[in-house]
Formats: structure tokens, sequence, C-alpha cells
């Protein structure tokens, strides 16, 4: 089953919010309500979610499920291990 809400954690201040991923589009950006940094994917990831955040996108679980890995990473660690991400 795709979980629908992540943990987000921002890597400049260490502030977290449960959030609500979108199932309908990647999510570039995200404004850290603790400190007003603006956070973008790392480089290989496809939004915030997969970079930042203890639950991958809804399409990146999907994939990852289907190739039978837990769609769970460690905090600072990507989560897209496919390389290509969840929207191109």
């Amino acid at each position: 089953m795709t979980e629908l809400n992540s943990t987000i954690t921002c890597p400049k201040c260490g502030f977290s919010k449960a959030e609500e991923m979108p199932t309908d589009a990647c999510q570039w950006f995200y404004e850290c309500t603790g400190c007003g940094e603006l956070l973008k994917p790392l480089k290989g990831d496809c939004c915030v979610f997969c970079s930042y955040a203890d639950i991958p996108c809804p399409p990146i679980q999907e994939s990852l499920v289907a190739g039978g890995v837990r769609p769970i990473a460690k905090q600072g660690q990507s989560n897209n291990k496919n390389g290509g991400g969840c929207c191109g």
C-alpha cells in the first residue's frame, strides 16, 4: 500500500514536519517552515520527498515495492536507487 504522508527534514536546520505528498506530480521545491530554506531534490532524485523525507514519493514507492524493496530510506540518503526518478 502506498503511503501518502511523509516526514520531511530540513538538512540546514533539522526542522521536521509531516506533509502529505502529491500523487499527480513531483514536488521539486519545499520551503522549510523552520528556517525558510528552499529545498530542491538532490541529484538523481525526482523530488524533495525522495531527497529529504523518511518515505519516498508514491511513484518511487510503487517501483520499489514492485522490485521487492521496502520503500524507506535513512534520513539524509536518497530514496531513489534507480537513478531515473519518477517523472522522467
